[in-house]
């Protein structure tokens, strides 16, 4: 009779066999600003499991455009932020909200069109000339406008072509406020340009009329980082935890886990986190 009871107390107070590993599991949590890249195109959806069995750590992902998700990370609302914007992500680390930055993985952007081609671009290998012609034309040019790499990315393509696209803003170039899903289906819809990520690119399926028409310039190079939020900022920063990611992320296992992430075997992101960065 006083065993049962005692079991009947244990289970009522949550500390059954099995219950403390559990509970221990849920509690050991972190938070992660992200790129919409990394989770529209499902890489996130491939590695976290396995981050999680092994290490018991689960991961929460606010994906959003790198521009709002170094500003999570500067409120301390993220232990860690996975980015792809190298000169904000410097810009982060020198005004101490993070950092150490480490490399972790690439892949490239493309200049996307309706296969019709109104200006003419198909082809090229000189994205700047591309951008010429297509503002030459007045084609129709969907812009993120979010503050996300890829915008950043777009933004700096269009200075080295010398072009301020903004003002043909309303006209021809188009900005949406939207991550890359959403500018993908827009551009599709609209039969208009724009600048994607390789890896949402091949993730996409309402391609419609649209096809790659420039691509393999050493300009449209992709970088991707990742950093530990401050914890001597925010002291609520899952600083353990969240290094854990990073160190995963960099290890031989996470890097094999993001090079192992292929749609139809096509491979959308390559780990670099020991190497050199790429020059094309």
């Amino acid at each position: 009779m006083q065993r049962r009871l005692l079991v009947l107390i244990l289970l009522g107070s949550g500390i059954a066999f099995g219950r403390p590993a559990d509970v221990a599991a849920q509690e050991r949590s972190i938070t992660v600003a992200s790129t919409t890249s990394t989770e529209q195109s499902g890489l996130f959806g491939h590695i976290l499991p396995a981050f999680t069995r092994a290490t018991g750590i689960a991961v929460r992902v606010v994906a959003l455009g790198t521009g709002q998700a170094l500003d999570v990370g500067r409120r301390g609302d993220a232990d860690v932020v996975f980015v792809h914007d190298r000169a904000a992500e410097e810009r982060f680390v020198a005004e101490g909200f993070g950092g150490p930055r480490r490399h972790v993985m690439y892949n490239d952007f493309i200049l996307a069109g309706p296969a019709a081609d109104p200006a003419g671009i198909a082809g090229l290998r000189d994205t700047a000339a591309a951008l010429r012609r297509i503002a030459a034309a007045r084609a129709p040019f969907v812009s993120r406008g979010d503050r996300s790499g890829t915008h950043a990315a777009e933004l700096r393509l269009w200075q080295r072509a010398g072009i301020d696209p903004l003002a043909g803003r309303g006209a021809w170039y188009r900005e949406i406020g939207q991550s890359m899903g959403p500018a993908l289906n827009t551009a599709a819809a609209q039969d208009a340009y724009l600048l994607a990520d390789r890896g949402t690119w091949l993730a996409f399926r309402n391609r419609q009329g649209l096809r790659i028409l420039v691509e393999g310039d050493a300009s449209l190079f992709n970088q991707y980082g990742v950093m530990l939020v401050n914890p001597q900022r925010h002291p609520q920063v899952k600083a353990v935890e969240g290094q854990a990611f990073i160190d995963w992320l960099v290890s031989p296992a996470g890097q094999t886990a993001i090079g192992g992430f292929r749609l139809g075997g096509e491979a959308l992101f390559f780990p670099n986190a020991t190497q050199p960065e790429p020059t094309a």
